[in-house]
């Protein structure tokens, strides 16, 4: 009776072993699965030239100095749904003559291609998006926001009660209307896992506005990356963690970017500046896109 007993608890002990082995074997492909159908496709939102390019440090490390910068959007495909990923530069430009220039003079502005036209080369409309979400609502990241009034806008609480105030109403009109028709709306207390995986995810990042977010992908092929937002604008920033004389909160910055450098360093994640010319370049255009 006592041998029978033993090899039956030997049995059953390896019996739930195989059991544990083809659960994990099964959530393991379910993640596999799940990470190779998300697929990250690249647009371009216009193209900004800066032409004082001194407002992108808080000394005078690039006074007289100007630079192009790339302005990017991105389309996540997910399982579960769609994301839009910033919305590039004011739709008005498309069409016109010759670029614009900004009244003082910091900025010159272009954008070739409208939303609906891109988006039809991976055979895509607005209504296809269950999400839209912006890294803030700068002019340069909101620009066709409003064509996407029925997904929902995944917005953080911090940055929604500052583009919707009296202040940026009064001083800043432009902010408030590219949103403004943007009504179904989640509003997020920091990192926020959009489709419950960790395939993609808002990753809160203040001070360059006070909602400012990155976005995190984890890819099966390309594997972990990082959209920067307005985090950084190019390499040099990065590096010497240089900040915009225009944020909104320069200590708030300093810490994001301590935070963002080591989910970076944690999660292995390849960095893409969003602004930088040169990373936009090295992504594959739409209708080819990362996996």
């Amino acid at each position: 009776m006592k041998k029978y007993i033993a090899l039956l608890v030997i049995v059953v002990l390896f019996a739930c072993k195989e059991t544990n082995k083809e659960v994990a074997n099964v959530s393991e492909s379910k993640e596999e699965i799940s990470k190779a159908e998300v697929k990250l496709y690249a647009f371009d939102g216009g193209t900004v030239v800066v032409n004082t390019l001194g407002l992108f440090a808080q000394d005078e490390t690039y006074k007289g100095q100007s630079k192009e910068f790339a302005d990017a959007f991105y389309v996540i495909q997910h399982p579960k749904g769609n994301l839009m990923w910033d919305a590039g530069l004011s739709e008005s430009l498309v069409g016109l003559p010759e670029p614009y220039t900004s009244p003082d003079g910091a900025f010159t502005v272009s954008r070739k291609d409208s939303v609906l036209s891109q988006l039809n080369l991976i055979g895509m409309t607005p209504d296809d998006f269950q999400y839209i979400s912006l890294s803030h609502t700068h002019f340069d990241h909101s620009g066709h926001a409003d064509k996407f009034k029925n997904s929902t806008w995944l917005v953080q609480n911090e940055e929604f009660d500052f583009v919707t105030g009296e202040e940026v109403k009064a001083n800043n009109p432009e902010m408030y209307d590219a949103i403004k028709d943007l009504t179904n709306i989640k509003k997020i207390n920091g990192d926020y896992d959009v489709f419950g995986d960790g395939t993609v995810v808002l990753k809160y990042m203040p001070g360059h506005t006070p909602g400012h977010q990155v976005l995190f992908l984890d890819l099966k092929e390309h594997g972990p990356l990082l959209l920067s937002g307005d985090l950084y604008h190019f390499y040099e920033n990065r590096e010497y963690k240089r900040i915009p004389i225009f944020n909104y909160d320069v200590a708030q910055t300093r810490e994001s970017m301590k935070k963002f450098e080591a989910f970076a360093k944690e999660k292995k994640a390849k960095v893409y500046l969003q602004h930088q010319k040169d990373d936009f370049d090295k992504m594959p255009k739409a209708p080819q896109y990362l996996n």
